[in-house]
């Protein structure tokens, strides 16, 4: 199908929809859309942080389980990782009840066990941005702080860990977890765009890094905030830049890698749906961080800016009195 179709087709969706959506997948860097599910609205969402990079795609399972769909880097991959509207993003899903994200991003791999087009689900993430993407929907006049110390959900990458048998390709394609592989895989977040230099990418394996992109953060972090289960899928495309014996990472290379990671995407999309609709209704995933911020504010009544705690409102409605 081509990209115009595409686009057609779904602006004849609904732009309303009334149902609880409480599983989100955010697609990265060559997932734009879910080939596995039938789409049934189309919902451009307006937050107090401004516009996701996306409408949000809501499709139904065979068995009637709404999914909703966010492109991470919008549907033409017009934005750049550092102007990715993350808050916006989690503020979209939230409002319409998602309680739990898997989010696919391509990845450059930092140790030579991970392949080029294994999937990781890391544990652990070391922030390597520079402090110019807003990471927090608390500000001043309102301040709160999360806990961050495991910043996915376990329960999550156990699920997702039960399928790498769908990944088709080379024999040798794996999928890595800490279920799987018995030790942290932790995800360095770059600032970018550009690629490492081979000094930091040999600097980013002393860290104990695992693989490296440039989306899990601010996007861990707010989703931790908006108190939903979150859980990063790395599909690995390259080995980044210390390998002495190959040519540094370049878009070509990444660009094939990501045609045949798309594909397997989808496979493991389609599975991990079908188990997680169980998890969700039956409240095993998606819960525990259910009141997690509500007492876990530090200002003040005398120092809460009104505005401020409107905004809030719309991610926890009810949570603190409007006086």
């Amino acid at each position: 199908m081509s990209l115009h179709r595409e686009t057609v087709e779904a602006s004849a969706l609904p732009h309303t929809f009334n149902e609880p959506v409480e599983l989100g997948i955010i697609g990265g860097t060559g997932l734009y859309h879910l080939e596995s599910l039938t789409p049934v609205a189309r919902l451009t969402i307006s937050t107090p942080w401004g516009a996701p990079s996306s409408a949000i795609t809501i499709s139904k399972t065979a068995s009637g389980f709404n999914v909703a769909f966010l492109a991470r880097h919008g549907v033409h991959h017009d934005t750049l990782p550092t102007e990715v509207p993350a808050i916006a993003n989690i503020a979209a899903l939230k409002s319409i009840g998602v309680k739990a994200i898997v989010a696919f991003s391509a990845v450059g791999s930092l140790q030579q066990e991970i392949k080029p087009r294994d999937f990781v689900l890391p544990n652990q993430i070391i922030d390597r941005t520079k402090g110019i993407r807003q990471s927090t929907f608390f500000e001043r006049g309102f301040v709160a702080h999360a806990g961050f110390g495991d910043p996915f959900d376990p329960k999550l990458s156990k699920i997702i860990s039960e399928f790498g048998h769908v990944l088709e390709g080379a024999e040798d394609i794996k999928l890595h977890s800490k279920e799987l592989d018995g030790k942290d895989l932790t995800v360095i977040c770059m600032e970018g765009p550009a690629f490492s230099t081979r000094a930091e990418s040999r600097m980013y394996q002393s860290f104990g890094g695992s693989v490296i992109n440039m989306s899990v953060l601010p996007e861990a972090k707010l989703a931790r905030e908006a108190e939903i289960s979150y859980q990063m899928i790395c599909m690995s495309t390259d080995y980044d830049a210390w390998r002495e014996d190959e040519e540094p990472v370049t878009v070509e290379t990444v660009v094939g890698n990501l045609k045949a990671n798309s594909a397997n995407a989808n496979r493991l999309a389609v599975e991990i749906i079908k188990k997680l609709e169980v998890a969700i209704k039956s409240g095993e995933v998606g819960n525990d961080l259910a009141g997690s911020m509500k007492y876990a504010v530090s200002t003040s009544p005398k120092g809460i800016k009104r505005d401020v705690l409107e905004k809030m409102h719309f991610l926890f409605p009810g949570y603190w009195p409007l006086e």
